[in-house]
């Protein structure tokens, strides 16, 4: 009788496996969203930091206003990403003179990165500049 009374070895870490499972699953599934997220900053980044340089090449060009290449960026943007990382975008462009008197055009995007999760909204910030020399005529 005295035997059912005490506690069997390993009846108190009954289930403990099960909790240890599910809690370091969730630190394994929040470093996998995290590393996931970065790479998501940085293909976008790129994205956008090309597609400015392109929209500054294109509002170089002689017969090009130069008030074109933030469009142009947008409108790149959106082809290679999608239409709602276009949206988050704002693009200026106009024409400064470098030190040695060359004429450039400069396309400044700056704008968001969205999240994984989408109840986290746009955490990341993005700002990215494309310079181009402008042609005369």
């Amino acid at each position: 009788m005295a035997s059912r009374t005490q506690p069997r070895d390993g009846d108190g870490e009954r289930g403990s496996a099960v909790v240890d499972f599910v809690m370091v699953s969730l630190l394994i599934v929040a470093l996998l969203l995290a590393v996931l997220q970065v790479a998501v900053y940085v293909h976008v980044r790129n994205v956008v930091t090309a597609s400015a340089q392109e929209g500054a090449r294109y509002a170089a060009n002689a017969d090009v206003d130069s008030s074109a290449g933030a469009a142009r960026t947008v409108e790149v943007v959106g082809q290679a990403t999608s239409a709602q990382t276009a949206r988050g975008l704002s693009c200026t462009s106009d024409e400064e003179v470098d030190s040695s008197g060359l004429t450039l055009v400069v396309v400044r995007c700056s704008g968001s990165v969205p999240s994984l999760l989408a109840a986290l909204g746009n955490l990341l910030p993005l700002e990215v500049t494309g310079r181009a020399v402008k042609e005369g005529p």
